[in-house]
């Protein structure tokens, strides 16, 4: 058994294609760490957050599609919601129950929730790695109560988006080598229309990193990784609104009756 560890961890990481569920098993150990390999979805998930008003009943309850490792809960905190999260991958669940959610393994394209059982719903960095994105559209407008909110950020589908997230990003310690699929890319305004067939008028803007915040921290994160343990110091980059959507955009919309 030695030797056939000793022959695995000698070919080093694996390849997997693009957008490959796996490579969040592989980086399990970066989903909380400020300076690591999913540091983006930290501010992005703060971003979100600032869209979900205090929850307006007792035993309100948000449902987090692709929660991941559970990034969305601390900026939650004392705003009254039962925090839910569906993902596929067991070992960002298991963090996520960690940092108090409700962990529920599954498919978003197939929630295992009731219709109406949710005040609020949140698909963050999500429909752009669903090959079938209409679908958990569906499934997230279907879980909310009428009056519930939808909040989401994605990639828009444009040649634009594709060499800032993919091209120029992936080669920044800011997004994983691969984690996309370009082709699954979400155009704007058939994510718009496919909400409105759900009952869901969803409003869109354009946002971005801070860039001199983005810059400060990739300098400090660069000289971090020259001292063995040192963690990047000083204030993480935010996520502010832009007039394009033509590369991130966030989006928030209730749903009707």
């Amino acid at each position: 058994m030695r030797d056939v560890a000793a022959a695995a961890a000698s070919t080093g990481p694996r390849v997997l294609p693009p957008n490959d569920p796996r490579q969040y098993d592989d980086l399990a150990g970066e989903w909380w760490r400020p300076d690591g390999a999913f540091a983006m979805l930290h501010w992005l998930a703060e971003a979100r957050a600032a869209l979900v008003p205090p929850a307006s009943r007792p035993g309100a309850l948000l449902v987090d599609l692709g929660c991941g490792a559970g990034l969305l809960a601390p900026h939650l905190v004392g705003k009254g919601y039962q925090h839910v999260g569906v993902d596929l991958t067991r070992s960002a669940l298991v963090q996520a129950a960690e940092h108090g959610v409700r962990v529920i393994q599954g498919d978003v394209v197939a929630v295992p929730l009731p219709d109406g059982c949710a005040d609020v719903v949140s698909a963050g960095e999500l429909l752009e790695h669903v090959p079938a994105w209409p679908r958990a559209v569906a499934e997230a407008c279907r879980l909310l109560r009428p009056g519930g909110l939808l909040v989401l950020d994605t990639l828009n589908d444009t040649a634009l988006a594709r060499l800032v997230a993919v091209r120029v990003a992936e080669r920044l310690p800011t997004v994983p080598r691969g984690i996309h699929d370009p082709r699954l890319f979400v155009d704007a305004r058939a994510l718009v229309a496919e909400c409105a067939r759900h009952g869901v008028e969803l409003r869109l803007r354009g946002i971005r990193p801070q860039v001199g915040g983005l810059v400060a921290w990739l300098v400090r994160r660069a000289r971090a990784a020259r001292t063995p343990g040192a963690a990047p110091a000083g204030r993480t980059p935010r996520i502010v609104p832009t007039r394009s959507t033509a590369v991130l955009y966030q989006g928030r919309g209730v749903r009707n009756g």
